[in-house]
């Protein structure tokens, strides 16, 4: 029979305070720390992920153990990676009889998912509960989205700005690069905004919480995948280019003007059109027509992008 966690305690002002004046902790703004101080969120990360008894849990920034807690309450199993080694003997305190829990000192860009996954879940499908700070929130996301590893749902509080854009479509302010990256490889749903009052110190932005599920396959079909990477950030970098000087101005494509110019006739859009009203698909489409079409050497298929 397995052992009784404790009910967690953590989402208090009164008792957050007193946990970090106990062990004299100091918030580093270096790592964006701001703890959760409302049980509300927590239980709603906890719905929304759908974690029941059976799962494994990745966590990423339990900070001082918040939602670890609730993880822990819920969940068979949980790993929480934290990158502030001054947080550890705070984890061992606020952790304490939580037994099903285990705190890696890591950065989780160094982390090994797919071997994580492995040895904790027998490389079954996990899922991931993350409160992402602010300056590291896109290349985490794209990390676990990229790296293939068997993940059935993400659910991360991140800044709202950034939320909205993940979930933004075409002709939108916010649709950009971030947009395209995550819904090629998921589909993004916002369960939750965050108000500042929720956290301690409090943020100078609102924050979101966001629940990935990934496609077992991408969204859409591509004979070059880096290339439509490549094509979707050329066409974003330079925002108020048309898309054809865009694509034809960027360093990381070589494919000439009337090559480019015919390539987007030939999906139906005007020579005027900008990058910003084209959908998945159409990129994907005209990645497609540009495929083989290029000399020179080709950098790398990571989508990388900013904000």
């Amino acid at each position: 029979m397995s052992r009784p966690v404790p009910r967690p305690y953590l989402a208090n002002p009164q008792i957050t305070k007193a946990v970090l004046e106990r062990h004299q902790f100091t918030i580093q703004k270096k790592y964006g720390q701001n703890f959760l101080i409302d049980p509300s969120v927590p239980e709603e990360i906890i719905c929304a992920a759908e974690i029941t008894e059976e799962d494994f849990v990745l966590e990423i920034g339990p900070g001082i153990g918040t939602m670890t807690q609730y993880l822990g309450a819920n969940a068979r199993e949980v790993t929480a990676v934290e990158i502030d080694r001054m947080l550890l003997p705070v984890l061992e305190d606020t952790l304490q009889g939580y037994h099903n829990v285990e705190v890696i000192n890591r950065d989780i860009l160094k982390v090994d998912i797919r071997r994580l996954a492995q040895e904790k879940n027998r490389g079954c499908p996990i899922k991931v509960v993350a409160n992402l700070p602010y300056y590291i929130t896109t290349p985490i996301i794209m990390k676990l989205l990229e790296s293939h590893v068997p993940i059935k749902s993400i659910t991360v509080m991140v800044q709202k700005e950034v939320a909205d854009r993940m979930q933004s479509g075409p002709g939108t302010k916010d649709y950009g690069a971030l947009s395209l990256a995550v819904q090629y490889y998921a589909q993004p749903r916002i369960v939750a905004e965050v108000p500042l009052r929720c956290f301690m110190p409090r943020p100078k932005v609102g924050s979101a919480v966001v629940h990935l599920v990934g496609y077992e396959e991408p969204r859409v079909a591509v004979r070059d995948e880096a290339l439509l990477f490549r094509l979707i950030r050329a066409s974003f970098n330079q925002r108020r280019k048309t898309l054809v000087n865009g694509l034809k101005n960027s360093p990381e494509l070589h494919v000439s003007k009337e090559a480019v110019e015919a390539a987007v006739t030939a999906i139906g859009k005007p020579l005027t059109v900008r990058g910003e009203t084209l959908t998945l698909e159409e990129f994907a489409a005209l990645a497609d027509l540009l495929s083989g079409r290029q000399t020179g050497e080709k950098s790398g298929g990571k989508m990388c992008v900013s904000g």
